[in-house]
């Protein structure tokens, strides 16, 4: 095997790793850690427990789904979120 043929095949590996990484870089994007707190905040506000200090019971408005949707609305509204959305 000659030495063109070696590089060759060890550089198809690494330039389809890096195409890949590419493609995914665009994807996804990270949100501030204000933003996460003050959603965490309303969406604990809007979604209280069902038994104070045991967040394990359930909340007392919607199921689980229903509160990570309002998380993530909140997330996509940038933390603005009006009392009548849920």
């Amino acid at each position: 095997m000659t030495m063109f043929a070696n590089l060759k095949r060890q550089a198809i590996p690494v330039a389809l790793f890096c195409i890949g990484v590419l493609l995914m870089a665009d994807s996804a994007s990270a949100i501030s850690v204000e933003l996460a707190r003050k959603c965490t905040a309303l969406t604990a506000k809007a979604f209280p427990p069902r038994v104070i200090g045991n967040p394990a019971s359930g909340s007392a408005k919607g199921s689980g789904r229903d509160e990570r949707a309002y998380y993530r609305k909140c997330l996509q509204n940038k933390g603005n979120m009006d009392e009548q959305s849920k």
